[in-house]
């Protein structure tokens, strides 16, 4: 069985910093694309940044600058560092993963999400 397991969520005060990280387990052949996404209350899911395994990264324009991810392919895991953190970047954070599970089959898993709260 595949999981995802974030860590590094907490509380902050805005300007302060965070790093998540997720790890991958199971029964795997490799992982591909990897991301990190939000969603705060009330609010869609959405896209906060993508690396692929190649390293070749995505942000949204709300974090360019602000945050890096990267990765570890040795170690299947993925990290998101978070800077100047605003008040608006409150919400649970999900890892997602594209991961092939066997032979020509790549299935999209989600962990089950950290929350960071940015507040004073």
């Amino acid at each position: 069985q595949v999981q995802l397991v974030e860590s590094g969520g907490g509380l902050v005060q805005p300007g302060g910093s965070l790093r998540l990280s997720c790890a991958v387990s199971g029964s795997i052949t490799r992982v591909y694309a990897m991301g990190w996404y939000r969603q705060a209350p009330g609010e869609q899911r959405e896209l906060v940044a993508t690396i692929t395994r190649g390293g070749r990264t995505k942000y949204a324009d709300s974090v360019k600058g602000r945050f890096s991810i990267s990765r570890d392919n040795d170690k299947n895991t993925v990290s998101l560092q978070m800077n100047s953190l605003k008040p608006e970047d409150t919400a649970v954070y999900y890892c997602n993963a594209d991961i092939g599970v066997h032979s020509g089959v790549i299935v999209g898993y989600w962990g089950r999400g950290t929350q960071v709260t940015v507040s004073s």
